[in-house]
Protein backbone atom coordinates (compact mmCIF):
# COMPACT_ATOMS: atom_id res chain seq x y z
CA UNK A 1 0.00 0.00 0.00
CA UNK A 2 2.88 2.37 0.57
CA UNK A 3 4.39 2.27 -2.72
CA UNK A 4 0.94 2.43 -4.52
CA UNK A 5 0.27 5.69 -2.57
CA UNK A 6 4.19 7.05 -3.02
CA UNK A 7 3.52 6.49 -6.99
CA UNK A 8 0.63 8.09 -6.92
CA UNK A 9 2.23 11.19 -5.25
CA UNK A 10 5.07 11.28 -7.46
CA UNK A 11 2.86 11.05 -10.45
CA UNK A 12 0.87 13.99 -8.96
CA UNK A 13 3.70 15.77 -8.32
CA UNK A 14 4.80 15.44 -12.39
CA UNK A 15 1.87 16.38 -14.00
CA UNK A 16 1.31 19.49 -11.84
CA UNK A 17 4.82 20.07 -12.79
CA UNK A 18 4.35 19.43 -16.40
CA UNK A 19 0.87 21.53 -16.99
CA UNK A 20 2.72 24.87 -14.81
CA UNK A 21 5.30 24.39 -17.06
CA UNK A 22 3.05 24.36 -20.34
CA UNK A 23 4.18 21.09 -21.47
CA UNK A 24 1.02 19.36 -21.14
CA UNK A 25 -1.91 21.25 -20.88
CA UNK A 26 -5.43 21.15 -18.80
CA UNK A 27 -7.73 18.89 -21.31
CA UNK A 28 -5.07 16.11 -21.67
CA UNK A 29 -3.89 16.06 -18.18
CA UNK A 30 -7.80 14.93 -17.13
CA UNK A 31 -8.21 12.63 -20.21
CA UNK A 32 -5.29 10.77 -18.98
CA UNK A 33 -6.38 11.16 -15.24
CA UNK A 34 -9.73 9.62 -16.33
CA UNK A 35 -7.60 6.37 -18.19
CA UNK A 36 -5.80 5.26 -15.36
CA UNK A 37 -8.77 5.70 -13.32
CA UNK A 38 -10.88 3.28 -15.70
CA UNK A 39 -7.89 1.37 -16.55
CA UNK A 40 -7.93 0.39 -12.87
CA UNK A 41 -11.21 -0.53 -12.76
CA UNK A 42 -10.19 -3.35 -15.55
CA UNK A 43 -8.64 -6.91 -15.67
CA UNK A 44 -5.51 -5.38 -16.79
CA UNK A 45 -5.03 -3.94 -13.19
CA UNK A 46 -3.98 -6.66 -11.39
CA UNK A 47 -1.29 -7.43 -14.19
CA UNK A 48 0.27 -3.99 -14.29
CA UNK A 49 0.12 -4.07 -10.41
CA UNK A 50 2.43 -6.86 -10.44
CA UNK A 51 4.54 -5.56 -12.82
CA UNK A 52 5.05 -2.37 -11.00
CA UNK A 53 6.07 -4.44 -7.89
CA UNK A 54 8.34 -6.77 -9.41
CA UNK A 55 9.78 -3.02 -10.67
CA UNK A 56 9.90 -2.02 -6.92
CA UNK A 57 11.39 -5.10 -6.09
CA UNK A 58 14.04 -5.14 -8.30
CA UNK A 59 15.02 -1.30 -7.31
CA UNK A 60 14.92 -2.18 -4.06
CA UNK A 61 16.90 -5.27 -4.21
CA UNK A 62 20.56 -3.19 -5.86
CA UNK A 63 23.07 -2.83 -3.61
CA UNK A 64 25.10 0.15 -4.31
Amino acid sequence: MAISLSVVLLLAIILVVLIRGGSLKAGPAVVAVLFGFFLASTGMADDIQRFLDSIAETINSIQF
